[in-house]
């Protein structure tokens, strides 16, 4: 190793430099990434909070409903429940139920029955809730899917963009010492990286939040099964 290459080893890189004497593509592909990073952080953190509550929340509505004897005060918790899925699927099968009644649905309903496609409005309404809550649960999950699939290819643009560049640096100082190759190269490197870094964590996310929000799907079709057999026996005689 020659005596002039001794200190820029020893010192090493400084990363920001490198990032600064990057060219306009190669800033336009970093810039990209980053913003993609920082949307996926917050997607990550909001979804993260909205399952925990939905999944707390489902699990005690549940446990709430099964021993409450009476629906209108299962109806007084669910409306509390606001960030539960379950609880307002029950909900809108419950105002169903009250508007084909014309009252509460405590009594024994006899009247319902006379209703010309009663069952099948609640079961609609059901469904409907259903559809909906499910949306509201992937909301913003496809960006994080887009992001763990695009972001590696991005970068990668990035790096062979770089690399071509720093060849070209190279063949016109005529020198292809450590001292000239490294900065160019890492700096084409660098774009790898940050795709990467805004990869790995929303491919995790995506993966957890879709296996739960299949847990929370599963659950409100459970419930619309048996919130359906109540209504038939109960009120559809």
């Amino acid at each position: 190793m020659t005596p002039r290459l001794v200190p820029v080893l020893a010192a090493g890189l400084d990363y920001l430099d490198v990032i600064k004497s990057a060219g306009g593509v190669e800033l336009s592909v970093l810039v990209l990434l980053l913003v993609a990073s920082m949307a996926s952080w917050t997607i990550i953190v909001r979804k993260l909070v909205q399952l925990r509550v939905a999944q707390s929340q489902s699990a005690r509505f549940l446990e709430g409903f099964w021993q409450s004897k009476r629906l209108d005060e299962v109806f007084q918790t669910a409306q509390k429940m606001t960030a539960n899925p379950v609880a307002q699927v029950f909900r809108a099968g419950y105002i169903e139920l009250s508007k084909l009644s014309g009252q509460q649905p405590a009594g024994d309903g006899s009247a319902m029955s006379e209703k010309l496609g009663g069952i099948e409005n609640v079961e609609r309404a059901l469904n409907r809730a259903q559809v909906t809550e499910l949306t509201n649960l992937e909301s913003s999950i496809s960006f994080l899917g887009t992001t763990a699939t695009a972001a590696p290819f991005v970068g990668l643009f990035g790096t062979v963009w770089g690399i071509m560049n720093a060849f070209s640096e190279i063949y016109a100082q005529g020198n292809a010492n450590l001292a000239t190759v490294a900065q160019p190269i890492s700096r084409a490197l660098i774009a790898t990286a940050f795709g990467l870094f805004a990869a790995i964590p929303a491919v995790v996310a995506y993966n957890s939040f879709v296996s739960r929000i299949k847990v929370l799907d599963s659950q409100m079709q459970e419930f619309t099964s048996d919130f359906l057999n109540i209504v038939k026996r109960h009120f559809f005689k």
